[in-house]
């Protein structure tokens, strides 16, 4: 067994990087990448492939970057990767490769997302900028929406030699790339939009400021501009909210019309005009990965930050690596607490927040214990701004211009495993099926879709 320790990585002061929004994490540098790549045992059976969304063949970057350097580990991540750099800082590893790393066991695995960051922001460094020659097959796929699900399947048939074309509904490329996730977890220009440069370059044709359903729709686009096919990958931007009294406040917004303002409109930013509100102390309930984002963000704005949920930290969904941050930077965790009324002053805005204490009670259906509130335990919290960060759903404006598209309950496309929907030569994958969920699930998803176009068109 490698008795070597994981290397640490670098990362911005806490108290520091509260004020700021530069990159928290600051990576690894060549000699700390060799070190923690050496750690890998290159098992036999690696399990850490088998747990990763699109597959990447980890033991083989890692062995390549340590034996043949930079270049050729990028060259193995690149047949399942399109989006290195994003995956490497944003993806949940600690559930996915990492957590069934072998070393992990008895150890500490090996830092997978840290190598792959490593590797793919040497890429975007050493990358060529000439557009790459790939013979066309005279096939057309239209790709809707430039987020993880979308770029990942526009990239595999660009490769495959389809002539690719993505619809943008935003003036910026990224999807949530761009609008969802903060840029002191991921930066815009130093690495969504490089990573975006590359698919370019691959031959894929992107177009901003299309909503399919109003500027143009499915039908049109298979039956007037000659699609063969089409992959919806338009993401879940439609906010939940709680149905709770006094939601209707000023000063109450959802996460994502917040991180959006933010991330895509850069409020954060004094040369931009982008309003935002300025509280003084802000409540996120929630606890996923939006909601610390949504907490930690409110917290470089200059507001006191508190999240509340309804469970233990324990079953908080968030990633680790995000709580344990947050809690560096100072932000209140307020635990098995729960909203019943948001509390308004006489001219219509937030002045607190209501919530009873909560206990857990049996597992419910996604094996977490089912919170139950405690009777008489009403108590309020002073706040000026509230922000609801429960998950979204997809926006139904595909679903009801397109005749055949069937969706389940929640809203979401229903589609199969390889992401063929319920109408002919409509593809879908990423949270337009599942519902908010992960960059590299999305991935993975538009990988599978890529692949079922390719057959379903070459049997033609």
């Amino acid at each position: 067994m490698n008795k070597i320790d994981r290397v640490k990585v670098r990362e911005q002061d806490p108290k520091i990087r509260a004020t700021n929004f530069e990159e928290v994490c600051l990576g690894y540098d060549r000699e700390e990448a060799l070190l923690e790549a050496s750690r890998c045992l290159n098992c036999k059976r690696p399990r850490c492939v088998g747990a990763c969304p699109v597959h990447i063949d980890i033991p083989g970057f890692i062995h390549a970057l340590i034996n043949e350097g930079e270049a050729a580990a990028a060259t193995i991540i690149s047949k399942d990767s399109s989006l290195p750099s994003v995956c490497g800082r944003v993806c949940p590893q600690e559930t996915q490769c990492e957590g069934s790393c072998v070393l992990g066991i008895k150890s500490e695995p090996v830092a997978i997302g840290k190598l792959e960051r490593y590797v793919g922001d040497w890429k975007i460094q050493h990358a060529s900028q000439e557009p790459e020659h790939i013979e066309r097959n005279g096939k057309k796929v239209a790709i809707i929406g430039s987020g993880p699900a979308g770029l990942a399947c526009a990239s595999d048939l660009a490769k495959w030699g389809y002539e690719v074309k993505v619809f943008e509904a935003l003036h910026q490329l990224g999807g949530v790339l761009v609008y969802g996730i903060p840029e002191f977890r991921l930066p815009k220009e130093k690495i969504v939009a490089k990573e975006i440069e590359a698919v370019k370059r691959l031959g894929v044709e992107f177009v901003n400021d299309v909503i399919v359903g109003r500027t143009t729709t499915i039908d049109h686009l298979l039956d007037e501009e000659g699609f063969d096919a089409v992959f919806v990958g338009s993401g879940a931007g439609l906010p939940r909210f709680m149905g709770i009294e006094g939601e209707n406040l000023n000063g109450v917004f959802s996460a994502n019309e917040f991180l959006t303002r933010v991330n895509l409109m850069h409020a954060y930013d004094d040369r931009y005009d982008t309003p935002v509100f300025q509280a003084k102390k802000v409540v996120v309930v929630g606890g996923g990965n939006v909601a610390m984002d949504a907490v930690r963000t409110a917290k470089r704005l200059g507001a006191e930050s508190v999240i509340v949920y309804r469970r233990s930290e324990t079953e908080l969904p968030a990633r680790r690596e995000e709580v344990h941050h947050a809690k560096e930077e100072g932000i209140e965790f307020r635990m098995l607490t729960n909203p019943v009324r948001v509390l308004g002053d006489e001219k219509g805005w937030v002045r607190g927040i209501e919530c009873v204490e909560m206990e857990l009670g049996e597992p419910d259906e996604s094996g977490r214990r089912s919170p139950i509130e405690k009777k008489g335990s009403n108590f309020e919290i002073e706040c000026d701004a509230v922000i609801m960060a429960l998950g979204t759903s997809p926006n139904p404006l595909i679903k009801t211009t397109t005749k055949g598209l069937d969706t389940n309950r929640k809203g979401c496309l229903v589609a199969d495993e390889s992401g063929a929907t319920t109408r002919p030569r409509v593809f879908a994958g990423g949270d337009a099926v599942t519902g908010a969920a992960t960059v590299i699930l999305a991935m993975g998803a538009g990988r599978r879709a890529a692949q079922a176009i390719h057959t379903s068109l070459q049997s033609e």
